[in-house]
């Protein structure tokens, strides 16, 4: 039996490219920024870094929080800062792991506002108070573009300015013949460099906020100090010898980055731009989509740190640090343990254990909709430790849940807890439990 034909890397980014030329859902732009990804790809750059190079980052690099300088109290001084400000929001996820549809900014967090209602809000009252214009970015995907310039539309007598463009798209690669699967959406026209350019006239290079890591923090990577600059360490890319538990088994365990909180100065991103030097590193995710096996390229957008002069990462308290990723997140966010001043979600101070309580849901909760119905109101949780619900459980209104509390439905049995209850350190199996 002959042996399978060999086919080079030339040859392959050859058909490639050829197939990539009639996809008619990207723009050149794009096509050409795909090609020199899988260029980079099959050259060897997706490669993991060598791990006896990494150090665990200073000070300096990393820098603490409280050892930054307050903001000027005078308002025209601060007023100035404003003035350089942009606020760039990702807006191209939908809310489908929760049940939604449309952009997951439209899921409503508490109090009848959205995630995308805070943010205007927030900016709003910064514009207001200090008589400053700070404009919101919105990036869409295909998939959200649509539903965001209907909905934006309410906003149009706010005190903000708001622009919205659609982020880039590359191709999957279908494994077995390394050609694209095409995408089904359509990307507009490059707007993200026309925006640049008509706010750069109007603008330390980047800084990248950085938390403690906690147990609930499977994503997120790490800064780390690599070959005298600082660098982002995805998950992808520590070898499976070093992880351990999700977590890297490292002396510098103890950061993970905060993925949407980025400072970066708009006139280095156009250098950097112009000059094609933002090579992040590239991080391989095989897939399998509608039964076809695919190869998806990905770049981590806090990677390019270490192409930024001056670049430092910010270690901020955990208050500025809160995702909501699941229904159990959402109930943290709309409970007593938070409050809304000036659309920011504030910590309540009675609160006096400076972790959250751990939320553990079980899958009847993860729609949006079932989580709603099954909670009359959402139970008092400021002195609560952790929460375990499985099974068909209902909560009725004023429930107030302290320290350690597991509740458990038995199979095909309804579960309901009675308004005004208060638990403590319990652990409910059925209706006599309570």
């Amino acid at each position: 039996m002959a042996a399978a034909a060999t086919v080079s890397v030339d040859e392959k980014l050859e058909k490639l490219q050829a197939e990539v030329a009639k996809l008619d859902q990207i723009s050149e732009n794009e096509k050409a920024g795909f090609i020199s990804l899988v260029s980079r790809y099959l050259s060897g750059e997706a490669e993991q870094i060598e791990w006896s190079k990494i150090q665990t980052p200073t000070d300096e690099v990393v820098v603490p929080y409280d050892t930054i300088a307050p903001p000027p109290e005078d308002l025209e001084a601060t007023k100035k800062l404003l003035d350089k400000l942009v606020v760039l929001k990702l807006n191209g996820g939908l809310g489908t792991t929760m049940g939604c549809t449309g952009p997951k900014s439209v899921i409503e967090v508490r109090n009848g506002f959205t995630f995308l209602d805070l943010i205007v809000i927030q900016i709003e009252s910064l514009n207001k108070k200090y008589g400053c214009n700070v404009p919101l970015l919105l990036m869409n995907s295909f998939n959200t573009h649509d539903d965001t310039q209907k909905i934006v539309e309410k906003y149009s007598n706010s005190n903000i300015e708001i622009h919205t463009f659609n982020q880039s798209q590359y191709p999957r690669i279908v494994t077995e013949d390394f050609l694209p699967l095409p995408s089904k959406g359509k990307s507009g026209k490059d707007g993200c460099v026309e925006i640049l350019n008509h706010l750069i006239n109007n603008q330390n290079e980047y800084c990248m906020e950085v938390t403690p890591k906690t147990l609930a923090d499977v994503k997120g990577g790490t800064l780390i100090s690599y070959e005298g600059r600082v660098q982002l360490l995805e998950i992808a890319q520590v070898p499976d010898e070093h992880v351990a538990n999700t977590t890297y088994s490292t002396s510098f365990d103890c950061l993970c980055s905060v993925p949407g909180n980025r400072w970066v100065n708009l006139k280095a991103i156009k250098r950097l731009v112009e000059a094609e030097a933002l090579k992040m590193e590239i991080i391989p995710n095989p897939k399998e989509v509608d039964g076809v096996k695919v190869l998806q390229l990905e770049t981590a957008a806090g990677a390019a740190i270490r192409f930024f002069d001056k670049a430092i990462g910010v270690n901020v308290p955990r208050s500025r640090f809160l995702p909501v990723k699941a229904t159990s997140d959402l109930l943290l966010v709309q409970s007593d343990l938070y409050t809304l001043v000036d659309g920011f979600v504030i910590r309540n101070p009675a609160r006096t254990n400076p972790s959250n309580p751990s939320i553990e849901l079980g899958p009847e909760f993860k729609k949006v909709a079932n989580f709603l119905a099954r909670f009359k109101s959402i139970p008092s949780i400021v002195e609560l430790d952790s929460l375990k619900v499985s099974g068909d459980v209902w909560f009725g209104s004023g429930i107030t849940l302290k320290g350690k509390v597991t509740i458990t439905s038995k199979s095909g049995a309804k579960l309901e807890i009675p308004d005004e209850t208060v638990l403590e350190n319990k652990d409910i199996n059925g209706p006599e439990d309570l």
